[in-house]
């Protein structure tokens, strides 16, 4: 589970893995949040239009029709794989499925058939309408595949998720037929491939296509703009030699007159790797995992605890691809670059001076 993407983060993200982005009208504010709940999220759900034309689409998309009002999704994906984004927050485009779906996607396991519509869907899902006919005719340009696979694996790196958060409309609600003309597995193979990669980065844009009229720039001085420092709130922000003034020393860089009493340290100092293994239990633990829970690497059922379980090493090991580790070095086992960097509070008391 993770807190939702701010408009100025989800820009961010999806400019860094390197697609080209028009921001359309209100976007920033154009949402269902006053009808249900938006997040925690869980991963992300890919569509198809059933409609041709990127103006008509994504006019469709943002307003929505009069038996179901937009935004219809976050993002639209035209066939030359530009992402025109319509919404940011709740939006009616994944409708109820199945609740053993939405498990398996906050397990990051294997999809079971989707039989039930008893779950709210639009509350944690980010959506993206890919325009196609949807008749299994209407051919998908490889640039538009691509963009497809780079809006997801973007959302997907924010939050330190796998390809597994990645699902079809049709794998989530019973009866959708969406996408139709490739195969969510192939997908998921594509962003799997991407996430053990860098990202891109930003392609230069022009500045007439990145805001159409009604929209809201992105304020730098309130975290927006195109570069990606602060998205997921992990690596980004994250100083390598902590405060802004050396240690033992004034603002002015004069030692202070009395040396401080000695303290433990704010952070629980890094374990070691062997302390993570089956059958530990301790209070660092699970102050690990209420971190790994604020950072929305969120795999847990019940909350986070004191014993070493699959849950704890699922949930590290979203925080460590969060980082930008992948394969074998996102394995859930905690090493010293993720553990420094994840600030676990220390969980002994300061002693009384």
């Amino acid at each position: 589970m993770a807190t939702p993407l701010t408009g100025s983060q989800l820009l961010a993200a999806l400019r860094t893995e390197g697609l080209v982005i028009h921001e359309v009208r209100d976007w920033r504010r154009h949402n269902r949040n006053t009808k249900g709940a938006w997040g925690p999220m869980n991963g992300v759900v890919v569509h198809h239009t059933a409609t041709e034309g990127t103006d008509t689409s994504v006019d469709l998309c943002y307003d929505g029709r009069p038996d179901l009002p937009g935004p219809l999704c976050h993002g639209v994906i035209d066939k030359a794989g530009e992402v025109h984004l319509v919404g940011n927050g709740r939006a009616n485009h994944a409708g109820l499925g199945d609740r053993n779906v939405l498990q398996a996607v906050i397990d990051e396991e294997e999809l079971p058939k989707d039989r039930l519509a008893d779950t709210d869907g639009n509350r944690h899902f980010y959506g993206f309408e890919c325009i196609n006919l949807g008749d299994g005719q209407d051919p998908w340009p490889e640039p538009q595949l691509l963009a497809v696979e780079k809006a997801a694996a973007a959302i997907c790196r924010a939050h330190g998720w796998g390809e597994r958060s990645v699902i079809g409309h049709k794998e989530w609600q019973p009866g959708k037929i969406d996408p139709r003309g490739f195969t969510m597995d192939l997908l998921r193979d594509r962003i799997k491939d991407r996430l053990s990669r860098p990202p891109e980065g930003p392609v230069p844009q022009d500045p007439a296509t990145q805001q159409q009229p009604g929209g809201t720039a992105p304020d730098p001085a309130n975290g927006g703009g195109g570069s990606g420092a602060g998205v997921g709130g992990g690596a980004g922000g994250v100083p390598g030699g902590g405060g802004g003034t050396a240690a033992g020393t004034d603002g002015a860089g004069v030692p202070p007159a009395t040396p401080p009493m000695p303290q433990h340290p704010p952070y629980e100092p890094f374990p070691g790797s062997e302390f993570f293994r089956s059958g530990a239990r301790s209070p660092v633990i699970a102050a690990m995992g209420e971190r790994l829970i604020a950072e929305g690497c969120d795999h847990y059922r019940r909350g986070s605890g004191p014993d070493w379980n699959d849950a704890h090493r699922k949930s590290y090991a979203s925080w460590q691809r969060k980082l930008g580790f992948h394969g074998k070095d996102a394995d859930g086992i905690p090493g010293r670059i993720t553990w420094d960097r994840l600030h676990v509070p220390n969980t002994h008391p300061t002693p009384n001076t």
